[in-house]
């Protein structure tokens, strides 16, 4: 019998024999791989963070205890530990367990995450709560070093420290985010493992320093301001923390002793811990960046199946293309360079690419300067990591009306990773801006088109396409696109569907099922959400009985509503929006939860069919 069998919540974990965990942490491990095998999943970093996990549900008594996990795809064992091990073959399917921390899901997920950033100012906020309630349970953050990138990160650092109340922070360090880790922080974090091997010898100078009671301790305070004694945890220190480490991630029986000491201590805690993404299978330790997030593979080798062509791939060659034209065209992303697609960019040009970690509201701002400098930023990042920029989108770029293009890459449904990750947002917040060019191509081609003419509006614009693959062929030519024109796909019908982006194909299927049944359609892809083609739209609206439009966006302030805005005088009671409703949508298969949400092409025929009854 497995020892994992045996552990139904912490409870039974505490029971357990010593000498039994390595056997449990080798049963998670199996668990993980085999069902990622399967079903797909953030594998990479929750292999690596298995002991930390079992070492923390071990030494502390969740859920009275509470643990905030920082990116919850560190997060697997957590699930397969808190009774959800005969769920977890179900992770990231439809009506299954979710691949992140979910607070209806279990009362040990303290707190629902998706984006980086968050644990520390969530954990805080749960300490101050505990101490205004006068209760006493243990707070645990558990972040990875790329969400040090990021500022809120600091912003909760800094208030937690300057409190002097009882927080423990693990920092899990594996030097990665998903990309490589890039700038300053990653390079101290670099620092602190090597000095870590110093660490003996300079509290040896500490120690012999304090007994000098005249000098001794102004001599320590100048030698640590200067950084003579290089000591590692200075920077968490100089914030107000305790620091211990760095240790070592997957000596368990060393981490049960670590926390054990120091769980009880008073004040803010930093516990430093080196771990290796995709711990425990070779393909994900080899390649850790691969193993990232993945599809089905094979467990033996390692092998996904072969990639099919998406969107970011397009993406990334239309800007390498552009790029040999123009030498001011530069890239940025925000610790996604593989997942814009933007590998041969960073290769080809790397002085014009820039990687600024997990921290988008600075890539925004970053751009703004870029342009104000006279180069032409592309910004490209996904839909829902955008929305922690959106101050930065309105008042440091198109306040000012720099020209600045955002990819806004994922928009729409994206699948598994449910609703912390799917861009279902962006029409409705984005359009809502002041001099920004809102646009969402139909297909590849039109999405080097849609890049191409953005970079010639000379002001703020996004460029939104989903996840998944490609309609069409990228073209070795690029077309400009007049802004705020739309095309008309087909015309001469009672019934007008406006659709755009990812769903004018989806569209196009329904209006010929409806042609089928003798209803005359007109299909138009507006390609843009802002400017309208209001023209275009009002001589068709004005013929037609019916009017439908077609988004993979929030029905709330989204295309539709845009549409309604401009036609509403001459066409009231003819227009039906489809679109995302007005909920979050859960996790699943794209094409299993776009028929959950109502905007497949079965969906739109059905919907239009009892319209016009």
């Amino acid at each position: 019998m497995k020892v994992l069998e045996m552990i139904n919540s912490p409870k039974e974990l505490h029971l357990i024999k010593d000498d039994l965990l390595p056997e449990l942490v080798d049963d998670i491990r199996k668990a993980i791989i085999e069902t990622c095998s399967k079903t797909g999943g953030h594998l990479a970093g929750s292999l690596g963070a298995v002991e930390l996990i079992v070492a923390l549900h071990y030494v502390f008594d969740a859920p009275d205890d509470k643990i905030v996990f920082d990116v919850g795809h560190q997060a697997y064992a957590h699930k397969i530990l808190t009774g959800r091990y005969k769920q977890f073959s179900t992770l990231r399917q439809f009506g299954g367990i979710s691949g992140f921390p979910k607070i209806s899901e279990s009362e040990y997920d303290t707190f629902g995450v998706g984006h980086a950033s968050t644990a520390i100012s969530a954990a805080f906020g749960l300490v101050c709560a505990r101490d205004l309630k006068n209760q006493n349970h243990k707070v645990i953050a558990v972040v990875g070093d790329g969400s040090l990138t990021g500022g809120l990160a600091y912003e909760g650092l800094n208030n937690a420290g300057a409190s002097r109340k009882d927080l423990l922070v693990i920092l899990n360090d594996n030097k990665m985010f998903i990309s490589p880790r890039v700038g300053a922080i990653g390079r101290i974090l670099t620092r602190l493992f090597t000095l870590g091997l110093v660490k003996k010898a300079e509290d040896s100078v500490v120690r012999f320093l304090a007994r000098i009671k005249t000098i001794g301790a102004e001599v320590l305070k100048v030698a640590r301001r200067i950084k003579v004694l290089l000591f590692p945890g200075m920077l968490f220190e100089e914030m107000g923390f305790s620091y211990f480490g760095p240790v070592n991630g997957h000596n368990l029986k060393n981490l049960i002793f670590i926390l054990s000491r120091i769980k009880n201590l008073k004040g803010p805690v930093c516990l430093h811990v080196m771990t290796k993404k995709g711990k425990g299978y070779l393909p994900a330790e080899k390649k850790p960046s691969k193993f990232h997030g993945v599809s089905r593979f094979d467990i033996e080798t390692g092998e996904t199946p072969p990639p099919a062509r998406i969107y970011s791939n397009a993406f990334g060659e239309t800007m390498c293309k552009l790029a040999e034209q123009d030498k001011d065209l530069v890239a940025i992303t925000a610790a996604m360079t593989d997942g814009t697609g933007l590998e041969e960019f960073a290769e080809k040009f790397p002085k014009r690419f820039f990687d600024c970690g997990i921290a988008e509201g600075h890539a925004v701002t970053f751009a703004a300067g870029l342009a104000r400098g006279g180069m032409k930023p592309v910004v490209a990042i996904y839909s829902t990591f955008l929305q922690r920029a959106y101050d930065q989108i309105i008042h440091d770029v198109c306040l000012q009306n720099l020209s600045v293009v955002f990819a806004v890459d994922r928009a729409g449904l994206v699948g598994e990773d449910g609703p912390t990750h799917h861009g279902s947002f962006d029409l409705s917040y984005l359009r809502i801006v002041p001099n920004l060019v809102v646009a969402a191509p139909k297909d590849e081609k039109e999405l080097g088109d849609l890049i191409f003419s953005a970079l010639k509006y000379k002001m703020p614009t996004a460029v939104r396409y989903p996840r998944g693959a490609v309609e069409g062929v990228l073209s070795d030519e690029f077309n400009f696109i007049p802004m705020g024109k739309a095309e008309v796909l087909k015309e001469g019908g009672d019934v007008v569907i406006i659709a755009i982006g990812a769903e004018v194909y989806p569209a196009m299927l329904a209006s010929r099922r409806l042609e089928s049944r003798g209803v005359k359609t007109s299909l138009i892809n507006a390609r843009f959400a802002k400017p309208l083609d209001i023209d275009l739209i009002n001589e068709f609206s004005r013929k037609a009985k019916f009017v439908f439009t077609v988004e993979e966006n929030t029905v709330c302030g989204g295309f539709g509503g845009a549409v309604l805005e401009n036609i509403a005088l001459e066409v009231r009671g003819k227009v039906e929006i489809i679109a995302l409703p007005d909920r979050f949508i859960t996790h699943g298969k794209q094409d299993i939860i776009r028929k959950d949400a109502g905007v497949d092409a079965e969906s739109i025929f059905r919907k239009i069919t009892e319209k016009i009854k």
